[in-house]
């Protein structure tokens, strides 16, 4: 059950087998179904989530009622509403599974415990909150003066097999393009 989480860590730290054992016992095994919400807008979040299997989506609602996707978790992957989860406030968007997932939750507190009490895994979340601000950086400065086309190209240099775990209509939404046009542009390409 957490042998995935294991092999994330020591893929980025050395760490002792007693200290691997200390950090997954904090986590619980949570299943989720396929489109079940995991947070809600206006919710605030409580836990992390490692996906062992499957794959997780935060998303919102525009004003007009279309979804746009911020952020998919693959397996493999750690995923929040990490804004909602750092302030203690509201979320603004939902976390959903959008495959049948095997997941690993851990609670804020327990979160905060293993950061403030091991030094390793203070690394790892600062190398996760890294990566997440220069991948949004990029997608948003990215995509500021790209069209619909030069998206798809982007996503497929920087994300060579997102869309082909993606629906056209998540990953269009994720693209912020209309799945028809994400449907003309993959015929082409």
């Amino acid at each position: 059950m957490f042998d995935l989480l294991k092999s994330y860590i020591t893929d980025r730290r050395n760490v002792s087998d007693e200290t691997l054992d200390l950090i997954c016992s904090q986590f619980i095994l949570v299943k989720a179904r396929r489109n079940e919400i995991l947070i809600n807008f206006d919710e605030v979040c409580k836990g992390y989530y490692f996906v062992n299997d499957g794959c997780l989506r935060l998303f919102t609602y525009n004003l007009e009622g279309t979804e746009s996707t911020r952020y998919f978790g693959f397996k493999g992957g750690f995923c929040t509403a990490l804004p909602s989860f750092i302030e203690q406030t509201v979320t603004q968007e939902y976390l959903q599974a959008i495959a049948k997932s095997e997941l690993l939750y851990i609670k804020r507190q327990d979160f905060y415990h293993l950061v403030d009490s091991i030094p390793d895994f203070a690394a790892i979340y600062r190398e996760i909150l890294e990566l997440g601000f220069i991948n949004a950086q990029k997608r948003i400065y990215g995509f500021q003066g790209f069209n619909a086309l030069e998206k798809v190209r982007w996503i497929i240099k920087f994300q060579p097999d997102f869309l082909l775990r993606l629906s056209n209509k998540m990953a269009a939404s994720y693209l912020g393009i209309t799945p028809s046009t994400l449907s003309r542009i993959k015929s082409r390409i």
